[in-house]
């Protein structure tokens, strides 16, 4: 047999490699190779357990993207419900209010009936006077109910001055109230006269400063009315 020749030439080298038939090997030989020097075989390599960094960048970018639309999203309902939310207390509000005026208005009306149907009403008519001739005005009055004030024609309020009706007794005039005609100088109010108002001899109604004088009519009479016996 001739001697080795550790110098083989690499195309016969090539040649021989080519000449044997390419057969894959069994499935199982990797395992075994992979088992024996301690690696598990269904342990991922490096190349399939680790994303790359660019993907992983990509990931977080459309995960930033996704929560700030969402962020966006909940921030313009959250203004919708806070607009939706004054809107309701505005008409809860204005609901309240509506109440409150109606109540009052039916107590007013209860009260004015309660002094119209009283066992010792009395009606006094009041007549318009030099500085308002065509005004006139009524007088329905009960010592244990109150007292209602109805005119028309009254004229209109100078600035920072009210009308004052005057009850005007044998010992001198008692206020019963301040009142503010509406744009057609018409009046219909509820009066409660505090006191034990001694027996009156006249109503009568005159311009005062706002709130009122607590000294006695300082102003020209514009309504005058006629109320012995009261």
């Amino acid at each position: 047999m001739a001697a080795h020749d550790d110098n083989l030439d690499p195309d016969i080298a090539q040649a021989l490699a080519q000449a044997v038939d390419q057969v894959d090997p069994p499935a199982a030989l990797r395992d075994r190779v992979l088992r024996s020097v301690g690696a598990s075989p269904t342990a991922p390599t490096r190349s399939t357990a680790r994303l790359p960094s660019w993907l992983a960048t990509a990931a977080l970018l459309v995960i930033a993207a996704g929560l700030s639309v969402y962020s966006l999203q909940l921030r313009s309902r959250i203004s919708t419900l806070e607009g939706e939310l004054r809107d309701a207390i505005l008409r809860a509000d204005a609901s309240n209010t509506q109440l409150a005026d109606v109540r009052r208005t039916v107590s007013e009306a209860q009260s004015s009936i309660a002094v119209l149907t009283a066992p010792d009403m009395a009606r006094v008519e009041l007549a318009g006077q030099t500085v308002a001739p065509q005004a006139s005005g009524r007088v329905f009055w009960s010592r244990s109910r109150g007292l209602v004030f109805t005119a028309s024609n009254l004229p209109a309020l100078p600035a920072m001055r009210t009308y004052q009706l005057w009850v005007v007794t044998t010992q001198g005039p008692v206020s019963a109230g301040l009142l503010k005609p509406d744009a057609n100088g018409v009046v219909n109010i509820l009066f409660n006269p505090t006191g034990n108002i001694p027996t009156a001899t006249l109503m009568a109604v005159t311009i005062e400063p706002d709130g009122g004088s607590s000294a006695g009519p300082t102003g020209a009479m514009y309504l005058v009315g006629s109320a012995r016996n009261l």
